[in-house]
């Protein structure tokens, strides 16, 4: 069954002091073009949600944002030990350079050291950062499975109206043969007439290369050949249809090959109606290929 490149998914999620909102958004592209926006000092994560799409998804322009947020009030305050020492000796340049300026400054009381930026930091250890990472991945396979369901969704909406293009070519490719029976009788008696005229005309050709060059008129008029391959297309397209693998490549190829009889078909027309049938061919398989264009 085939699937759809549109999708949307989103998922939140929470864990002791961190709340996280994942949102993922897929449109279609020629192959799987992934971009990634998850929150830096997450080892691992970025890795782990990449394999994950990629084992699930084989074609698709994929946008998936991870929002997280981790409350800092709920941990433990302490004081970084480096950036500490990096304040206090800065402190005492100032005063140093102050006193070689003749300007007295007020002694630094211990709130203004600590309202220093990244003296006192959020108290986190490894270990939350690795709570916090499995926890993101386990939450990632109900989203992924959210997103792929809503990709079969539209995937079996998709199937119905390519069914009815199919339906709709097979029905005009019957009328093609018919048309093109039709005018057999009208083409005999054209080329009969012809070869009359061409004889008349040209006592000295011979009748056998006069027979030949007729003959050869006749094989390109002939458009049985064009007629028997659309049916072929037809339900080699309705097989891939039905097959679980990802079939949008060859779908869009068996597209330009419709559309290559289709041209055919119309250029050996020599006849009105044959010739507005060809060119109904031709509008119904580029409104087929627009739909393609969206199947993984």
């Amino acid at each position: 069954m085939i699937q759809s490149m549109t999708a949307f998914a989103s998922r939140t999620g929470a864990m002791n002091s961190a709340n996280w909102a994942w949102e993922m958004r897929g449109v279609n592209a020629r192959g799987l073009d992934l971009r990634l926006r998850i929150t830096d000092g997450l080892d691992g994560l970025e890795q782990a949600v990449r394999a994950a799409l990629t084992t699930r998804f084989s074609r698709g322009n994929i946008n998936l944002t991870l929002r997280l947020q981790r409350d800092d009030i709920a941990g433990a305050l302490i004081l970084d030990a480096d950036q500490l020492d990096r304040v206090l000796a800065a402190l005492d340049q100032i005063q140093e350079r102050a006193f070689e300026k003749g300007v007295t400054l007020a002694q630094a009381t211990s709130a203004d050291v600590l309202q220093q930026k990244g003296v006192v930091v959020q108290g986190r250890t490894d270990d939350d950062t690795e709570a916090l990472v499995a926890a993101l991945i386990s939450d990632l396979d109900p989203l992924l499975d959210d997103f792929a369901a809503m990709r079969r969704s539209e995937g079996t909406a998709l199937r119905s109206v390519l069914l009815e293009h199919l339906d709709q070519i097979a029905a005009l490719t019957d009328a093609a043969a018919s048309a093109a029976e039709a005018r057999l009788e009208e083409t005999r008696a054209n080329m009969a007439v012809a070869l009359r005229r061409v004889l008349d005309e040209a006592i000295e050709a011979e009748p056998a290369r006069i027979a030949q060059e007729l003959a050869i008129i006749a094989v390109k008029q002939d458009v049985t050949e064009e007629i028997n391959r659309l049916k072929v297309h037809i339900g080699a397209a309705k097989a891939l249809l039905d097959d679980p693998k990802p079939a949008g490549r060859k779908l869009d190829f068996l597209a330009q090959e419709f559309n290559r009889e289709a041209n055919t078909l119309c250029s050996k027309s020599q006849a009105a109606p044959l010739t507005a049938i060809g060119l109904d061919l031709k509008a119904v398989i580029d409104q087929m290929r627009e739909q393609i264009q969206n199947v993984e």
